[in-house]
């Protein structure tokens, strides 16, 4: 990362502090008890996390991706790896959203208090047969004279049980019609006896319930619209666009944090009177993990300069995806290697270098797929044709 200024310096001391009040005994914990780390939440809230990039004027801190990216690597450094990245980006998600959206009263008060951490905005975008291509969702708002009636379903919806608002995706149509007028975001209070959910078990990230969402005559008032009826996905844009920088920012911090034990373990274990970590193997698969992620490291931070600058958009797209994909695949190997140092009791839960190497499987996977990143720096960046 090129040198910090000094907010900069001050909001990465700070993520540190905080993150190192919940270290890897606190997540592995919380995981294995599928406990919700509300203390950690709390945490960044009181610190004015979530309201890193929402303006001064509404109870922000102002500031850019760049700094966002630097909060999300030192919490996961620090802390306790991928836990606090899905905690920190799920409750980012609707905020952001509503900072370049929101305009009513009602909706910018809503703003003021997530940036604050004292409410939490759940998003709901994904749907079992749309996945990747937002376009294609089911869930339909009907559009009357005073309000709009939502029906529809929504999975891998995380942490409705501790949210109090919704952010909500949905294709909008006028009554009569079956014709789309586009993608529409609906802000939605919590609870709502229209929404009902299922927690989905998952492989990792037991902290927080990922649920099934089903939406049964959902009634929202025409305020409950954020942005302009049938051009959500403009809203959308800019926070899919961090969310692709975030996820590469938590992705080097885990593997950070793994990679670092791992050398701490190398220098101590002996076997036949010499370190692990003064044999070759051992040493080269940590050194290259090393140097991947400090490259990886670079392209997230001119990926998040790009995009604070907002010159060339395109090219800041771009470089949010080639980012994301360098550093989720460095993250991964880090994560193996380090893993691998421990020999058989990388496997055991006591060392976290089994929980680490689960959790950062997801971000190949999320929030788009390895193969999607690629699909777009194909089209996108190097001007091949559509692949799909």
């Amino acid at each position: 990362m090129p040198t910090l200024n000094e907010t900069q310096s001050m909001m990465v001391a700070t993520a540190e502090a905080v993150a190192q009040r919940f270290g890897p005994e606190y997540w592995r914990e919380h995981d294995e008890s599928e406990a919700y780390p509300e203390a950690f939440i709390a945490a960044l809230g009181e610190h004015g996390f979530f309201g890193v990039t929402v303006p001064e004027a509404l109870g922000g801190s102002g500031q850019g991706l760049s700094e966002l990216v630097l909060v999300m690597e030192a919490l996961c450094r620090c802390g306790g790896g991928g836990g606090p990245a899905l905690g920190y980006l799920f409750g980012l998600l609707g905020t952001m959203t509503l900072a370049h959206a929101a305009k009513s009263e009602r909706q910018l008060g809503d703003l003021r208090a997530l940036a604050a951490g004292e409410k939490l905005c759940a998003f709901a975008l994904s749907e079992p047969d749309a996945g990747t291509n937002s376009f294609n969702i089911s869930t339909a708002a009907i559009e009357r004279e005073d309000d709009f009636v939502i029906n529809g379903a929504k999975w891998f919806i995380t942490n409705l049980q501790h949210s109090q608002r919704l952010l909500l995706v949905s294709q909008t149509r006028r009554l009569g019609s079956d014709e789309s007028c586009g993608l529409s975001l609906f802000l939605v209070d919590l609870p709502n006896a229209a929404l009902t959910f299922t927690p989905t078990p998952k492989h990792g990230f037991n902290y927080y319930k990922s649920n099934q969402l089903f939406i049964d005559n959902l009634v929202v008032p025409k305020s409950a619209l954020v942005g302009e009826l049938g051009k959500g996905f403009a809203s959308l844009a800019p926070t899919l666009n961090a969310e692709r920088l975030l996820v590469a920012a938590g992705a080097v911090g885990t593997a950070r944090l793994a990679l670092q034990a791992a050398v701490g373990y190398a220098k101590e274990r002996k076997v036949f009177k010499a370190p692990i970590g003064s044999h070759q193997a051992i040493q080269h698969p940590l050194a290259a993990a090393h140097a991947n992620l400090e490259a990886a490291w670079l392209m997230i931070a001119e990926a998040a300069a790009l995009d604070d600058a907002g010159t060339s958009p395109e090219r800041a797209a771009g470089m949010a995806n080639m980012a994301k994909y360098v550093a989720v695949e460095a993250a991964i190997e880090a994560c193996y290697q380090s893993l691998q140092t421990y020999g058989g009791a990388g496997y055991a839960r006591e060392y976290h270098q089994e929980r680490w190497w689960r959790e950062v499987q997801l971000f190949r996977l999320a929030p788009l797929t390895q193969q999607m990143t690629l699909n777009f720096i194909g089209q996108h960046v190097l001007g091949m044709p559509k692949s799909y």
